[in-house]
């Protein structure tokens, strides 16, 4: 079995031409042997037919989302298709590299199709973690300032209900002073009144104590 990337040679598209250098770089890291097929070559017709009929994934980029051919690169070994570069990327990130370009059969192979999409749910969830932790910072940073507010607010508040206290306090007391002197006010009154009583009854005594003495001259 011989594994086969096609490529581009001559494509305007910056973003096929990086998938190509990626696909090549990553597969001679791993010491992956391999035929580049330049479908743009001359006498290369045929190969290019082929990638573009066996090809069930358009390789659309953000500047061609939907192509009208197949884009490169796609893989294939001999003549079976594997996938184009997204389905190559994911088998890479979830290390199933091997199993993707068939280059283990499903006889050795110890990774299942359900430990595949296993292993592809365990990524996007890894996924959504990091991105999780990544905004934990941005939600920290934000929270001194609401604490900060919520502070501000209750000292306020506390400042506030002190401010109503001290007012009661002051109504309280000038209550209280008015009702004092209101008070001695009434002490006042009524000693005076029992000091006016007392002189007229004394001077009614001695009114009648004249009488009589007057009545005892007389006789």
């Amino acid at each position: 079995m011989v594994l086969k990337v096609y490529v581009s040679g001559m494509s305007g598209n910056k973003e096929v031409k990086k998938r190509q250098q990626r696909v090549l770089m990553i597969l001679d890291s791993k010491n992956i042997k391999y035929d580049t097929v330049d479908i743009t070559e001359p006498g290369k017709e045929s190969e290019k037919e082929l990638m573009q009929n066996k090809s069930t994934s358009s390789g659309g980029t953000v500047s061609d989302p939907e192509p009208r051919h197949p884009l490169p690169p796609q893989l294939f070994n001999d003549e079976e298709y594997c996938g184009d570069y997204d389905a190559f990327d994911m088998a890479n990130e979830i290390d199933t590299l091997e199993v993707f370009l068939k280059l283990v059969s499903a006889d050795t192979t110890a990774v299942s199709t359900a430990q595949i999409e296993l292993k592809q749910e365990n990524g996007e969830a890894k996924k959504e973690e990091a991105e999780a932790e990544e905004k934990k910072p941005e939600e920290e940073e934000k929270k001194p300032e609401g604490g900060d507010g919520d502070a501000k607010d209750e000292a306020a508040e506390k400042a506030e209900n002190e401010d109503e206290d001290g007012e009661d306090k002051k109504k309280t007391e000038a209550e209280g002073e008015d009702g004092s002197e209101n008070t001695e006010e009434k002490k006042l009154t009524a000693t005076t009144t029992a000091a006016a009583v007392k002189a007229s009854t004394s001077d009614s005594q001695s009114e009648l104590l004249l009488d009589s003495e007057r009545a005892a001259a007389a006789q």
